[in-house]
């Protein structure tokens, strides 16, 4: 199949960005005072924002309101250090945006990290990639898996939801490939098993990038 339009998440797909986040996480733990996980561990706790990813790595959260505040308002503050410190492309990925940007291909990226970073994040790692649209995570659209983030950016593009697919690691991009009417990519180089990907709905698996351009490409 052809596609028109393709719509990426960030972490975890086409960046590897598992230390920098684990690392910041931990290093919000210590400062609170509260066990630290180890880094594999977050392969697991991530992909779903930072509000969930703390609910997952301090339950204390989800029932004290001002523990919370201060974990995101510390995750902010740390993580503006430390986000490109070990956070880099996939391998075959800059290739890849490449030779799909000269057949036409249309890229964008939907994240659910906070939209600041994963602009900042789009902007540093891929220099030359042309995305048409780079949306992470704000108050204008609730956080995937709910589909409305990802129906936005086709009705934007102005192409028909069957001539885009939607590329993900998790089954929160899954989800939100499916609730929004999009042909389900898993990629298994991420942080989730293939078979969380085939559960929820996986139109199509890609073992590395190449895999995904023939998939993308037709």
């Amino acid at each position: 199949m052809r596609f028109d339009a393709v719509i990426y998440d960030l972490d975890g797909t086409l960046l590897d960005s598992l230390h920098d986040l684990a690392e910041t996480v931990n290093e919000v733990l210590e400062v609170l005072g509260r066990p630290t996980y180890s880094i594999d561990a977050y392969r697991f706790m991530v992909g779903d924002g930072v509000s969930v990813l703390f609910q997952r790595a301090l339950p204390e959260t989800q029932s004290d309101p001002s523990l919370k505040e201060r974990a995101l308002a510390l995750f902010d503050q740390i993580y503006s250090t430390r986000w490109n410190n070990r956070s880099k492309p996939y391998p075959g990925i800059l290739p890849m945006l490449k030779k799909l940007e000269t057949v036409g291909l249309r890229q964008c990226i939907l994240s659910n990290k906070p939209d600041a970073f994963t602009s900042k994040c789009a902007a540093y790692f891929f220099p030359s990639a042309k995305f048409d649209m780079v949306v992470g995570h704000s108050e204008r659209f609730p956080r995937k898996p709910d589909p409305t983030s990802a129906r936005w950016i086709a009705s934007q593009l102005g192409v028909c939801s069957e001539r885009i697919a939607y590329v993900g690691d998790t089954n929160t991009d899954m989800k939100t490939a499916v609730g929004a009417g999009l042909h389900a990519i898993g990629v298994t180089w991420g942080f989730r098993p293939e078979s969380e990907l085939r559960e929820w709905g996986a139109d199509s698996i890609a073992r590395d990038p190449e895999e995904l351009t023939e998939l993308l490409a037709g």
